[in-house]
């Protein structure tokens, strides 16, 4: 059974200043006190927030080490050096590759390329065999994206090799930074930028932005890479707030207008072209989280036999979003889709062994956090399952698989509990780890696996907050149902693009029922569908979806009344709209 969730309403905003936000804005109070709670309290501040302006991006030269990067890079074009693109294997990481890749050859210099490591054989971040190679192909600058912060080793190498290093990076740095070219990185201590929640493509994109500005490129020319940067943003989860607002916010209306040939392959493969059905269709953050990005992710999941003619793991990717042919990216497209395809059958049931392990086991059962190993589980889908099972446990989660001779995983958290420090703080033991407060990388010797174990459980048990272990729901305001309106709706659209910092607002609305037409749907009858009503005047009755959530059926069947959290969502079909209601969680009413 799913652990019962907490509701917690947030803190109201404070009247007097709804109220006269409301008027100035002329809008609702509800919709004036959502934004109040954003931090948006004077008419300027909603000006900005509902109208982002490309003028108020911050400058790139206020990023620590950014003029030596860009120099650097002026030198690599004035001497036709030949420079590598390096990126991790995940959509930040390969998008970030060809956002920089496109860049440089779209300013003339050909002599480039890219690489993403193989995540079975290098592993994570900077490798010594992307380095030889880079030797061996006569590489004299590589800029690395999305990764680099800690390869103090790895760049100190690169130089005893007469190779440069320019890192762009966004995730927490050691104490002691590589002693690279320059070292771009918004978390470093001794950088100054005004917002540190860009993603590693985003890094990459002020490296780009910078170069132009010092050229007298304008803006309007970089444009065409914004579709790429919301690709990143959405995907990495960073903070839609500040800077990556007002870059998701133009990447959306890029990647719906004019996207590049290999995003419109993906979009085509995705059925999120308009169509006949879905006249109206627009891509939303949420379908770039929960469609493309996958898609995207799983090339560099799966793992290719080394005699296959198939393109390699994240290469694949990185090769669809940099082709400007329509039918090479069409191929392509095709190449990633059968990787996200195996990806979700592998995914199926490594999630069913792991939940039959833990169901199982006497010992978890009593535990506060989950440690698993299995040896054949495949280490591109372990960090997939690790989440899956915070979804049903709702505790700190390490899932651990074998991989060339080293036991590797991914640690998924839940709020409150800072993982990277539990993991940290076995660090003798491991080999290599990196990460942050809620999602880790670890690798370690088989031999340690037990001790691991044993003192990750006990990190967990010495310092977790019981009240974390409880899932909350987090809820902006009450509302009744004849508040919700076609004209709320649109004003609601207003605040996209939703996520962390801005998420979708979640609604509460008590003592609703069913008319008794309330039905299980789906393939496995998990989700709940009905219509709901309120006893209000005007009477007013709505659409509900409640995914993943058919326990209540019986008593809402009956019309017994339930109190509902949920947000407001428009529900296309035959190229009707209509409002419905996302229905978060459900509680029988007292």
């Amino acid at each position: 059974m799913p652990i019962e969730k907490q509701w917690v309403v947030k803190t109201q905003g404070d009247s007097l200043i709804v109220e006269q936000l409301a008027r100035a804005l002329k809008i609702r109070p509800v919709l004036a006190n959502l934004l109040v709670q954003r931090g948006i309290d004077t008419q300027e501040k909603a000006k900005k927030f509902f109208s982002p302006r490309l003028e108020d991006l911050h400058d790139p030269f206020l990023m620590k080490d950014m003029d030596r990067a860009v120099e650097r890079v002026e030198k690599a074009v004035a001497k036709n050096e030949k420079i590598m693109v390096y990126g991790d294997y995940d959509v930040d990481g390969t998008t970030a590759v060809a956002l920089v890749y496109k860049f440089l050859r779209r300013i003339g210099h050909e002599s480039l390329m890219f690489y993403i490591p193989d995540r079975y054989t290098e592993g994570y971040g900077i490798s010594i065999a992307g380095i030889d190679y880079a030797v061996k192909n006569g590489v004299s600058l590589i800029i690395a994206l999305d990764c680099g912060i800690k390869a103090v080793e790895k760049v100190a190498y690169a130089s005893e090799r007469g190779v440069d290093f320019i890192i762009c990076d966004h995730h927490l740095p050691a104490e002691e930074i590589p002693h690279a070219v320059a070292v771009l990185d918004p978390k470093r201590t001794d950088c100054s930028y005004p917002f540190d929640e860009l993603s590693g493509c985003g890094v990459g994109f002020k490296l780009v932005q910078a170069y132009a500005k010092k050229h007298d490129i304008p803006f309007s020319e970089l444009e065409y890479l914004l579709d790429l940067l919301v690709v990143s943003i959405a995907s990495d989860i960073v903070s839609l707030t500040d800077e990556n607002r007002v870059l998701a916010y133009y990447g959306l209306r890029r990647i719906n207008s004019a996207p590049s040939e290999g995003l419109l392959s993906i979009i085509s493969t995705c059925k999120l072209v308009p169509d006949d059905q879905h006249p109206k269709q627009a891509i939303t953050i949420d379908d770039i989280v929960f469609k493309i990005g996958p898609r995207i992710n799983a090339a560099g999941r799966m793992r290719v036999d080394a005699d296959s003619n198939t393109p390699s793991g994240g290469y694949a990717a990185v090769k669809l979003l940099v082709e400007g042919d329509v039918e090479l990216a069409k191929q392509f497209s095709d190449v990633i889709n059968t990787f996200n395809m195996d990806r979700k059958n592998i995914d199926r049931q490594v999630t069913q062994e792991a939940f039959d392990y833990v169901e199982n086991s006497e010992e978890l059962k009593n535990c506060k956090s989950i440690v698993i190993y299995n040896p054949q589980w495949m280490k591109g889908i372990v960090g997939i399952v690790a989440s899956r099972l915070i979804e049903t446990y709702y505790k700190p989660t390490v899932v651990l698989t074998m991989n060339n001779g080293f036991v590797t995983g991914s640690a998924r958290s839940i709020p409150g509990f800072d993982l990277y420090q539990a993991v940290e703080s076995c660090s003798d033991i491991l080999e290599n780890f990196g990460g942050h407060m809620y999602a880790a990388g670890l690798t370690l010797r088989v031999e340690h696996v037990e001790e691991f174990k044993r003192r990750f459980n006990q990190y967990v048990e010495e310092h977790i907050d019981v009240s974390a272990m409880v899932p909350q729901v987090e809820i902006d305001t009450k509302i009744n149902f004849s508040d919700i309106t076609p004209s709320l709706y649109k004003d609601l659209m207003r605040f996209q693009p939703f996520g962390p910092g801005n998420n979708s607002p979640v609604f509460m609305s008590k003592s609703v029922y069913n008319n008794g037409d309330a039905q299980l749907v789906g393939i496995d009858k998990g989700h709940l569908r009905m219509s709901l009503m309120q006893n209000e005047k005007p009477h007013v009755s709505l659409q509900s979806i409640a995914f993943q959530q058919p326990q209540q059926f019986a008593w809402i069947k009956k019309g017994h009344p339930i109190n509902i959290c949920y947000q407001i969502v428009e529900n296309e079909y035959r190229g009707a709209t209509s409002l419905q209601l996302r229905v978060k969680d459900i509680k029988r009413a007292k």
